[in-house]
């Protein structure tokens, strides 16, 4: 399948290789990094467009050190697999519906075009973002982690279709709570959703919104961990002790609770809509005595926590 708006396929990828004037050594380093089989193809795969994105990428070598290209391929070649995978899919599933109207190239012609739009705002929104921080030299962030209690188990009670259908509940509405109330998603992990937010207020919206799904049947109990304090953000990810602590609060959480570390608690001290009550210093994975608090709405507040969350 030709890429719509990309132009007739011109080359093989050792052909695409040698116009670029790379090594055959790092160009199976940024191939692989890209997520693609190392097995050459006499087919001619690769159109003047692709020469002309890959020659950007290629021409960096002079001002980015050739570790940090390998990890930038690596970076997008890990989301656009994972997106493709799901896109795949989503397309095949389409293309058997004798009621859709489009073929699978007119599919994914469009699907392109929407996928360029909404990247274009993220990175507006990211770049926006990270003025933001740059600005802040107090800057830090709050990690959450939730996840489904007894997962493991459960996953080997209820059939597959069932399954699927309790993740992308899960993972559906854990990402618009967290959007919605100003929090950003790092990543799902299947039973599990990890996400920031600039402020322990937010978090705590957050964390209470994302524990009231398991209110209705479709979801199980779910327990949250929340951390605050300064994180190293790379490629997507972040990095740093509060996204430990926060991994090991949710795991040590029960069913339906919420555990916040002392950073987050001070941040939330004065705030009349939550109440943090004390519990015994917690003995976890890398920390003898981790100091945590579990996090409720304050019963005698009257007004509303969030819009619609009470």
């Amino acid at each position: 399948m030709t890429t719509p708006g990309t132009g007739e396929p011109r080359y093989t990828r050792d052909e695409l290789v040698a116009e670029l004037g790379l090594s055959a050594e790092y160009a199976e380093k940024i191939w692989n990094a890209f997520g693609f089989a190392r097995t050459s193809t006499p087919d001619k795969i690769f159109t003047e467009a692709d020469l002309d994105a890959l020659r950007l990428f290629a021409d960096s070598e002079d001002t980015m050190p050739q570790t940090a290209q390998v990890a930038t391929a690596r970076a997008i070649g890990q989301t656009m697999a994972r997106l493709a995978d799901w896109q795949a899919d989503q397309l095949r599933e389409f293309d058997r519906d004798p009621d859709v109207p489009f073929t699978i190239d007119q599919m994914s012609a469009a699907l392109g075009q929407v996928q360029q739009l909404i990247w274009r705002r993220h990175l507006a929104l990211a770049l926006d973002h990270g003025v933001e921080l740059e600005s802040d030299e107090s800057h830090d962030l709050v990690v959450g982690f939730a996840d489904i209690v007894g997962y493991t188990s459960l996953s080997r009670r209820i059939a597959l279709d069932e399954l699927e259908q309790l993740l992308e509940s899960f993972e559906e509405n854990a990402f618009e709570i967290v959007v919605a109330n100003g929090g950003h998603v790092i990543k799902t992990l299947g039973d599990a959703v990890m996400f920031t937010a600039h402020h322990p207020s937010e978090a705590a919206v957050i964390a209470i919104a994302i524990h009231r799904l398991s209110e209705s049947d479709e979801i199980p109990p779910l327990r949250v961990g929340l951390a605050r304090g300064r994180v190293l953000s790379r490629l997507g990810d972040v990095f740093g002790e509060p996204v430990n602590i926060a991994a090991r609060l949710a795991g040590s959480a029960r069913p339906g609770t919420i555990l916040v570390d002392d950073a987050v608690a001070t941040g939330l001290a004065e705030d009349e809509r939550f109440y943090l009550r004390s519990i015994p210093s917690l003995n976890v994975r890398g920390y003898r005595r981790l100091k945590a608090r579990t996090l409720e709405v304050n019963k005698y507040y009257d007004g509303p926590v969030d819009d619609g969350t009470r």
